[in-house]
């Protein structure tokens, strides 16, 4: 009986189908990559990459005010200015329409008061009223009621000063009222120059009786 020639083995080809296998495996993973990266938000969930903004570069300001901005700047001054050149010339208008005498008493109303420490021994004896604004064009105008409550005649001087919203005094003026018998009461008018705005406030200052 004769030996049988042994059958030819042919080498496994199991490590070659994993090594393809592999390969597909890694250019699905590549093009799943790339369709992630450059694709844009079209509503189907897939988010697009987004460029990063980049700050600017601030070593390049140059710090001076846009043209615009200035010429804003200078037009307000110039309105303020016209404003308070119109404020003063319907005081001097108003003014005007006070008789001669009533402006004498002011002026020794101020004299008066040069000499006069604290507030005055009359401050009781007046108070103020604000006139309408309609009434003496826009401006603020402050009645000053000044009563003789003594048994004698008697003269007054009043100051009254005028305060900016922050407290600070900014216009003073002075008015007066002569000769006034026991009872009579006088009502001067004490008359701002300044722009209508910021709003003033009136307060008297000084009051005396001599």
């Amino acid at each position: 009986m004769s030996a049988r020639a042994p059958k030819a083995t042919t080498p496994p080809r199991r490590p070659r189908a994993r090594t393809a296998l592999a390969a597909l495996l890694l250019a699905a993973l590549g093009a799943t990559g790339l369709v992630a990266c450059g694709g844009d938000d079209d509503g189907d969930g897939a988010a697009s990459a987004r460029p990063t903004p980049t700050p600017p570069d601030t070593a390049s300001f140059s710090g001076s005010p846009a043209p615009g901005l200035s010429s804003l700047e200078a037009s307000a001054r110039e309105r303020a200015s016209a404003a308070a050149s119109s404020a003063s010339a319907r005081a001097s208008e108003f003014e005007a329409s006070v008789s001669a005498e009533v402006k004498r008493a002011n002026d020794a109303a101020q004299k008066q008061l040069k000499n006069v420490d604290g507030r005055g021994n009359a401050t009781a004896d007046v108070s103020l009223t604000g006139k309408p604004r309609a009434d003496t064009g826009n401006l603020l105008a402050v009645v000053v009621a000044i009563t003789n409550r003594t048994d004698d005649t008697a003269s007054y001087a009043v100051q009254v000063d005028f305060r900016d919203p922050d407290g600070k005094v900014v216009e003073t003026r002075f008015v007066g009222a002569e000769d006034l018998g026991p009872g009579e009461r006088a009502e001067p008018v004490a008359i701002s120059r300044k722009p209508p705005e910021p709003r003033l406030t009136a307060e008297i200052a000084k009051a005396q009786r001599y």
